[in-house]
């Protein structure tokens, strides 16, 4: 459960949306591996102990495994950035997953599309 602060808004998010801009920053600006494309940060998932970190990415194009190859590879490089910009007692593990949200968002838009558009049946 968590724990409710006086204004609302635990630690664990501050820091959450700091290394998520943080990371999207060093992905754009640092990130000189060919094979990463344009990559976008969408979120990050932090344990509570701050000792690991879900970044949920997607990438425009089609390039979507030699991208996920690129930050596996720059996983290190990534969190020595990430500590000397944020200071922590421990500096998250990262692990990177593809976000398949909007793609199946823009699926179900589809469909709803598909739908909308079919004649209706009379009774």
């Amino acid at each position: 459960m968590k724990r409710q602060q006086r204004n609302g808004y635990a630690r664990v998010d501050r820091v959450k949306e700091q290394m998520m801009r943080e990371l999207a920053e060093l992905v754009r600006s640092a990130l000189k591996d060919p094979r990463a494309g344009l990559i976008t940060i969408n979120d990050v998932e932090l344990t509570r102990d701050y000792s690991h970190a879900t970044v949920y990415y997607t990438v425009l194009g089609d390039d979507k495994t030699s991208s996920a190859q690129a930050l596996e590879h720059a996983k290190g490089f990534l969190r020595s950035e990430l500590s000397k910009r944020i200071t922590l007692y421990r500096t998250p593990e990262l692990h990177f997953e593809y976000d398949k949200s909007l793609e199946q968002g823009v699926y179900l838009s589809h469909l709803i599309d598909q739908v909308a558009a079919e004649k209706p049946v009379e009774d």
